[in-house]
């Protein structure tokens, strides 16, 4: 029989688990924009997460799968774009800061670290790639009218945008003001571009 203490430790394995991957995440993410994708190993994105080799493995199988990962947007654009068009520009705000401020990550912004340099081979272009068809593309499908596309640019433009000043940048007054009161502030001007009202 399961009682609340139970399902409490499992609650909080669950987090624990999440956490760890998280980690992993950001880790392999910040090695793969600093260290070409052959000189990196799965010890060192470890290291970095402050977690175990065998729990990389546990979680994400091998080194190919873990950055088969971090190059998909898939998973990030459900999440991103799951609300109805009329509210889809708060929502895309406050989903972007909450993950950074209660999980230190917003999966969206690693684009903002793919590698231009070779010494990665293709994944630079892979990532580049992933995200136009995984997430640009996904929205322009969201959005009506003849200038979908470019709208859906700038969009993501703007998103990306405050994502890196909260996030990567650190701007301290950003950083301190309420999520809720950043969204009344900067959604109006990224659902107008969702809309397509000038």
């Amino acid at each position: 029989m399961s009682g609340p203490s139970t399902t409490a430790g499992q609650g909080a394995r669950r987090r624990d688990a999440q956490a760890s991957r998280d980690a992993i995440l950001r880790a392999a993410r910040i090695m793969f924009a600093r260290y070409p994708y052959t000189d990196i190993t799965l010890k060192a994105v470890a290291e970095r997460a402050g977690v175990s080799a065998p729990l990389i493995v546990k979680y994400f199988g091998n080194k190919e799968r873990l950055f088969a990962h971090i190059l998909s947007f898939d998973e990030d654009t459900e999440a991103l774009l799951d609300a109805p068009l009329e509210d889809m520009g708060r929502h895309m705000v406050t989903h972007l800061l909450t993950s950074q401020a209660e999980r230190n990550t917003a999966p969206v912004l690693r684009i903002a670290f793919a590698p231009l340099h070779s010494s990665h081979g293709e994944y630079g272009e892979v990532l580049r790639a992933n995200f136009r068809r995984q997430v640009v593309a996904r929205l322009t499908e969201r959005l009506s009218g003849p200038d979908a596309a470019v709208r859906a640019e700038l969009a993501m433009s703007m998103l990306l945008g405050l994502g890196i000043m909260y996030g990567i940048a650190r701007g301290e007054a950003v950083r301190a003001a309420d999520i809720a009161d950043l969204a009344d502030r900067y959604s109006p001007a990224l659902q107008e571009l969702l809309s397509g009202h000038r």
